[in-house]
């Protein structure tokens, strides 16, 4: 069966876990994902950079300092090297042991368990074969109707699409343009990914009449607290949004809180 990101074809609205269920889990290893999906998630995001032997991993950062025990740029490691890296250990010692995965582990899980994966390109110095290496690795799984290619790069995203035209992706904003679908248009990109404070129902519908798809980011609880604390909620609204269809997918550090927001609306299918 294929997968529909478009919340009018998949009857439902997508909750999507940032990096994995990233605020309890290390981001972008298998365990985050499993927590993800079993907290509710219909989909992950990751991300995705190059070995020195042209390996594509999940991996937020340019270095592997901040999420490992390891030291130095991925793209000067090659995948032996980072397959003996502990990515959980920094995180907590719960995790100790657990690795930074390949791409093609990541498909070959999200087959299995039929979930959806939005892939960022983050490689910066390979970038248009990190794009071929992915795109080779959807056709050779049989997940290409599960992923979404995404980048803040829209140049990048429209090349990509012209050398794989069976790529579906979506261009990254943080800001409100003037004409998003226009935007969206220029890039050859599928949907686009903004954040809540960016979000305004009127965009929503004009994407989707357009024929395009959206994916929201929200905060943690803990930022929208400082809202709360000061009398103000922002989470009425999306609620509603949510129940409305105006929005495709949900994306957010924290599943069960986002899950709970879907499910609130009525949309979770």
């Amino acid at each position: 069966m294929a997968f529909r990101f478009l919340a009018r074809e998949a009857v439902r609205v997508h909750v999507c876990g940032h990096r994995g269920y990233s605020r309890h889990y290390p981001e972008n290893t298998l365990p985050a994902f499993e927590a993800a999906k079993a907290a509710g998630a219909t989909a992950v995001e990751i991300d995705v950079v190059l070995t020195s032997d042209g390996e594509p991993i999940v991996l937020h950062d340019l270095t592997v300092d901040r999420t490992t025990d390891g030291h130095g740029f991925a793209a000067d490691l090659s995948l032996e090297q980072i397959r003996r890296l502990d990515a959980g250990v920094r995180f907590h010692s719960t995790f100790a042991g657990v690795k930074i995965p390949k791409v093609a582990e990541v498909l070959d899980w999200a087959k299995a368990g039929n979930m959806g994966i939005v892939l960022e390109i983050k490689e910066v110095e390979r970038p248009d074969l990190a794009v071929d290496l992915v795109a080779g690795l959807l056709r050779s799984t049989g997940v290409a109707d599960r992923v979404m290619v995404i980048s803040f790069d829209h140049v990048l995203l429209k090349r990509a699409v012209e050398r794989h035209p069976d790529l579906r992706t979506e261009a990254i904003t943080h800001a409100r343009h003037a004409d998003l679908v226009g935007v969206l248009r220029a890039c050859s990109a599928n949907s686009v990914s903004i954040e809540l404070d960016m979000f305004h129902p009127v965009d929503a519908r004009a994407l989707h009449d357009a024929g395009f798809g959206n994916r929201v980011h929200i905060p943690r609880p803990e930022i929208l607290a400082e809202y709360w604390r000061g009398g103000r909620d922002p989470l009425p609204d999306l609620v509603q949004w949510i129940a409305d269809g105006l929005i495709d997918t949900i994306s957010g550090d924290d599943v069960p809180f986002i899950a709970m927001l879907v499910k609130r609306a009525g949309r979770a299918g």
